[in-house]
């Protein structure tokens, strides 16, 4: 298993473009992810999940991955979220 804490930096956090390329990365990969916000974890690959965090701009979540490519998949992931979705 592999942990890193991120803050999101575009404004608007994960609305439903952001989240969605955010799903589509962690699609890419085998491991089994989850984005963990608070007390609440949720599949890093379901849209809805994502979405039902309401993660803002400024926000400090958590992504966990397990499996074969777990550190490639929190770090490409992690570096997503620090480029601000290019927005």
């Amino acid at each position: 298993m592999y942990v890193k804490d991120v803050t999101v930096q575009n404004q608007v956090g994960l609305h439903a473009r952001p989240a969605t390329f955010f799903i589509q990365k962690a699609n890419e990969y085998k491991a089994s992810i989850w984005v963990e916000k608070e007390e609440r974890k949720v599949n890093a690959k379901s849209l809805l999940g994502v979405l039902s965090l309401g993660i803002v701009g400024g926000v400090k979540i958590r992504i966990i991955a397990d499996g074969n490519d777990e550190q490639e998949a929190v770090d490409d992931l992690v570096a997503l979220v620090d480029s601000g979705f290019q927005e």
